[in-house]
């Protein structure tokens, strides 16, 4: 590190490692990071198609901020590029674009991801293949059988697949799972009690998607929910009207955690980075620069549906008053063993806003500047105060956003399509078939929506 570290410029995952002890100094933990590496082979499918090109995209997008070794793609020919998710036209300009690097062979000494069915992969070191179907998605560990093809999906699922890839590729440099690289991982988003890698008949082809939304926060989630928002297949983005809500700049510890924040954007507004991103797509967007508070009012001709992305119990207790029809709210895990949590709440519900968060307006963080890491920077100098804004900010993976955000979009899309909602559902990428949830009746979705693209809502294109 070229510099003192302080709340503003920490590596949030680095972070796991001097919580946890395992680093004795800052510049260990980033070292650990720096020896995380990832492999991803690619199938001859990506050029034809666009699920094949969102999976791709979003995990070299989500590991490159953790694996600081490298992303390295190999067999993607430099295909004609399906999604918006990467400067250029072209899918090796893409990759680049989002920090991987375009390669002929594998390394044999890194873990491997595996999209669509390549010829060959390294035989060494754990591998997973990819794997998504209609609404569910996951990864398969990968021996000597044969790859499978995948199925036709919703925009969701390979993007679910690619992050529950990035989490169990890092358990595995981690050590801190013994089944991570031994074992299947993944959960449908229409029926999370249903056994992800089967075929589920009761899942509905994607017709309609939401049109006018407020996302509050556009930290790790509100990034992560643009993100998906932009592979949707819609016809015509600028039908779409979005109002971003966030009164902070982006520092440079966002890099690491968000997945439109960049170090040169450090500095600027959340809300003109992410607006500025979503309207080179063609989405319509509003920006509203101030904290949400009990002041905070929703006027009758704005968007009607909020996704919530701040983490931040004073604000969440005024959810209710801000005459919203509908919010649907993610918040993640904290501290060394709860940073692969997420929950999902939606609101009106059962419980008034105030009901659910007021319990956790006195809540503090866990005690982890005892740690070896914080009594060095304390021998260096850096004072009470600023070791507890350190010790306050929790460890942040980008893979675990997206994950909730995944979630959080899915649950407009359940509506959308006829099923039951969630008033309640949490979850951990350290387990992510033992879904716990509370299904409610909800009625018709008229908060605004237009009908899907359904040449580009099936994952194989003509290119």
């Amino acid at each position: 590190m070229s510099k003192s570290v302080d709340h503003t410029n920490l590596h949030r995952t680095a972070k796991y490692f001097m919580d946890n002890g395992r680093a004795a100094t800052p510049e260990d933990a980033m070292s650990i990071l720096e020896g995380f590496g990832l492999n991803v082979v690619v199938g001859g499918e990506v050029v034809t198609s666009r699920d094949h090109q969102i999976a791709l995209l979003t995990l070299v997008n989500t590991a490159r901020r953790t694996f600081l070794g490298g992303i390295e793609v190999a067999g993607a020919p430099d295909a004609e590029l399906f999604v918006n998710l990467g400067a250029g036209s072209s899918l090796h300009s893409a990759i680049r674009h989002l920090g991987g690097t375009v390669t002929s062979e594998p390394r044999g000494d890194w873990p491997t991801a595996i999209i669509g069915t390549p010829e060959k992969w390294p035989v060494q070191g754990p591998a997973w293949q990819l794997h998504w179907s209609g609404w569910r998605g996951g990864v398969r560990p990968v021996h000597d059988e044969s790859l499978e093809p995948q199925g036709d999906a919703i925009a969701l699922a390979p993007i679910l697949a690619a992050a529950i890839c990035v989490s169990e590729v890092f358990a595995y440099h981690s050590g801190d799972h013994p089944m991570a690289g031994l074992r299947s991982a993944g959960i449908s988003l229409w029926c999370p009690d249903h056994d992800w890698l089967i075929e589920d008949l009761g899942e509905p082809q994607l017709s309609d998607l939401p049109s006018r939304l407020w996302i509050v926060g556009l930290g790790n989630l509100g990034q992560a929910y643009s993100w998906i928002l932009a592979c949707l297949p819609y016809e015509n983005h600028s039908a779409v009207e979005l109002v971003l809500q966030d009164f902070d700049e982006l520092g440079d510890s966002n890099e690491s955690t968000s997945l439109l924040s960049t170090l040169q954007d450090v500095g600027r507004k959340k809300t003109r980075v992410v607006a500025e991103w979503l309207e080179t797509i063609g989405f319509q967007t509003s920006i509203e620069e101030r904290r949400f508070g009990a002041w905070s009012r929703r006027a009758p001709h704005e968007p009607g549906v909020a996704l919530w992305g701040v983490d931040n119990a004073l604000a969440r207790v005024s959810i209710d008053d801000a005459d919203f029809e509908l919010v649907v709210e993610a918040g993640l895990g904290s501290g060394p063993n709860g940073f692969r949590n997420f929950s999902l709440h939606t609101l009106p519900a059962s419980r008034s806003s105030a009901q659910i968060w007021s319990q956790h307006l006195s809540s503090t963080s866990p005690i982890v500047s005892d740690a070896p890491a914080y009594d060095v920077l304390k021998k260096r100098g850096v004072d009470e105060c600023g070791l507890a804004q350190l010790a306050s900010r929790t460890v942040g993976v980008p893979f675990v956003g997206l994950t909730a955000g995944v979630f959080v979009i899915a649950e407009l899309l359940r509506r959308l399509h006829g099923t039951l909602g969630f008033e309640l559902l949490s979850g951990s990428l350290q387990s992510i078939g033992d879904i716990e949830y509370v299904s409610k009746e909800t009625v018709p979705y008229a908060l605004g929506h237009v009908h899907c693209d359904q040449t580009a809502s099936n994952s194989k294109l003509v290119a």
